[in-house]
């Protein structure tokens, strides 16, 4: 089966998983309301259904378009836009016709249930798993860093000791989510030549990072050798040929990956005077990276025991309170990412379906997918809480404001309400699509 079909499936059965549960979220309470659900599908019936079935009041079914779901409830204003059963008399069934409390909790019920999936698939899988982490010295040729970091006293090889002072004796956290998503004020570091120095960071330093493309701004130092040279790349028209050992890069010595990756970066006039050995032979090229920064090889490991992963087994009651603990930092450092994704550099990283596919491995993994299925689950909770009147925030908003100010915003207004809320929505698809599509094509 080609790559492409395994993400693709992961993807499929994924998002199928988090849509059904968190519709059931919002048929549950509508149930127990006593509120009438007339449809409950996985995936959009635009025209038609690939299946349907009606038990009871409800009919259930899976469409064709796989966008999304829905619960169709009664009274309720919604995607569906049924104007001519909410111009008729309200029943004692209906949505519209259950305090606003009951409401409130039927439009809260689908993300609180992608909420606690995510917490109950953390727990599942510390017990079944466990987790893995790094000690300062597990990283054995200490950590490559970005010029943003050598400007604070960083240097290339550091070994991580601290963060604000408290000894990480297990970094089970890659360090750079401290850094990009919670408050850092310093880090001490054992530098490469034994010398040990408490560096400080600013507030903005996640900013800096984002703004400056100095991403990751730690990772770990290993050994590498060139495998393949791509055609029609830079280092092949320049004469850079597989096996080819690159000595230095303007000048500094690279034996890293990540000190190829820094020459590359901040070569200061974007052209690349590499040093190389062939054949016992020093030569020199000179090379000039494309637009993205890349000149074209296929690098490989040389040392795979560059970093040490160490196994922490869980209880079960250890992986109860250990699962909870990890939803809620994901929720946490999920959030935080927004203050990058509302900027000018951040919206263009905004990815649609093939962005987040290619989240999924090459093969399949138990493991790898049900992580990421609660962290879509976390980011469909969260982004289905935006106030946006098509989305769950946006009932939820007007509801607040219906029982703080003891008033019920008119259905002609819910009405044009939904429809901007879902061109609103149907622009954003747009365009984080779009920009997949613009990154498969120039990228």
């Amino acid at each position: 089966m080609s790559v492409f079909l395994i993400k693709a499936a992961q993807l499929l059965l994924s998002l199928s998983i988090l849509v059904v549960l968190h519709e059931l979220g919002h048929f549950i309470p509508a149930k127990l309301f006593k509120t009438r659900v007339e449809k409950f599908y996985l995936f959009f019936d635009v025209k038609f259904s690939l299946f349907k079935k009606k038990i009871g009041e409800t009919v259930y079914g899976i469409g064709w378009l796989p966008l999304g779901g829905y619960v169709k409830i009664a009274g309720m204003i919604d995607e569906s836009m049924d104007t001519e059963q909410m111009a008729k008399e309200p029943q004692p069934w209906e949505f519209r016709s259950k305090p606003a409390w009951q409401r409130l909790i039927i439009m809260l019920g689908g993300v609180t249930v992608n909420f606690l999936l995510a917490i109950v698939l953390f727990m599942i899988m510390l017990s079944v798993w466990g987790s893995k982490y790094i000690t300062k010295d597990d990283v054995k040729y200490g950590y490559g860093v970005t010029k943003t970091l050598e400007n604070y006293g960083f240097k290339q090889g550091d070994k991580i000791i601290s963060v604000n002072g408290e000894p990480i004796e297990d970094i089970t956290i890659d360090i750079n989510k401290y850094i990009m998503f919670r408050t850092v004020e310093n880090i001490k570091v054992e530098h490469a030549d034994g010398t040990i120095e408490t560096i400080k960071l600013p507030e903005d330093i996640g900013t800096q990072l984002f703004e400056a493309g100095d991403l990751p701004a730690l990772e770990p130092r290993s050994p590498f050798e060139i495998d393949s040279v791509v055609p029609d790349f830079p280092a092949a028209k320049s004469g850079l040929l597989p096996k080819d050992k690159i000595v230095s890069i303007n000048g500094q010595p690279v034996t890293y990956f990540t000190d190829f990756t820094y020459g590359v970066k901040n070569s200061p006039d974007s052209i690349l005077n590499i040093q190389i050995e062939r054949n016992n032979n020093i030569l020199d090229l000179k090379i000039k990276p494309n637009e993205d920064n890349k000149i074209g090889i296929v690098s490989t490991k040389t040392d795979l025991d560059y970093i040490t992963y160490n196994q922490k087994d869980y209880t079960f009651t250890e992986s109860l309170s250990g699962g909870v603990n990890q939803a809620y930092w994901e929720i946490k450092d999920y959030l935080a990412q927004f203050k990058y994704i509302f900027t000018k550099k951040g919206a263009t990283q905004i990815g649609g379906f093939a962005a987040i596919g290619q989240m999924f491995p090459a093969e399949w993994n138990w493991q790898a997918f049900w992580y990421l299925t609660a962290f879509l689950s976390i980011m469909l909770a969260v982004l289905n809480l935006l106030p946006i009147p098509a989305l769950d925030g946006g009932h939820v908003m007007f509801l607040l404001y219906e029982m703080v100010s003891g008033r019920k915003p008119g259905d002609k207004f819910m009405e044009y309400a939904q429809m901007v809320g879902f061109f609103i929505l149907i622009a954003l698809v747009l365009f984080a699509n779009g920009n997949d599509i613009y990154k498969a094509i120039f990228e």
